[in-house]
């Protein structure tokens, strides 16, 4: 049995749209919380496509990342889990108002960040508020500080 100590992988969307971000309203341990479009990214898969697909199944708007806010790094006291997030910025480019909704996840909403700051005993993490609050402070960087050698097996090999 692998005991090695890993991280979470994780991704968040935080969109904005006439001064409303889009939330997600979900289940997590039998209690309503509040998060942005958000998960894990799976094996295979690349940062942006984990936050294209999560942001789909959460809350069926398709959304175009901008730009990276932060890569946050916590550890959840109740679980003892550590996650990496990677929130992104972007735009809901797409909306498809009758695809189902991921397991768990209630509604989609859009708020405003006076609404998310009133609701901060629901948020999922502290995170959540965080990522808001910098994305307002304009901390922003490019989706080309991330490397994906996914997509370049040539580059793995010449690197090993």
């Amino acid at each position: 049995m692998d005991t090695t100590w890993r991280p979470h992988v994780t991704v968040a969307a935080v969109t904005e749209q006439d001064g409303r971000f889009l939330m997600v309203e979900e289940m997590s341990s039998g209690k309503v919380v509040l998060n942005q479009p958000a998960g894990h990214l799976d094996e295979g898969e690349n940062l942006i496509d984990a936050i294209i697909r999560e942001t789909l199944e959460e809350t069926a708007w398709t959304f175009e990342a901008t730009g990276i806010i932060s890569i946050d790094l916590w550890q959840n006291p109740q679980k003892v889990l550590t996650f990496l997030r990677v929130n992104f910025s972007g735009d809901c480019i797409r909306h498809e108002p009758h695809r189902p909704l991921d397991d768990g996840i209630l509604r989609a909403l859009w708020l405003t960040p006076d609404e998310i700051d009133a609701r901060t005993d629901q948020l999922r993490s502290p995170m959540v508020q965080r990522c808001i609050h910098n994305y307002l402070a304009g901390k922003m960087y490019p989706l080309d500080m991330l490397s994906d050698l996914l997509d370049h097996p040539a580059l793995i090999q010449s690197q090993a």
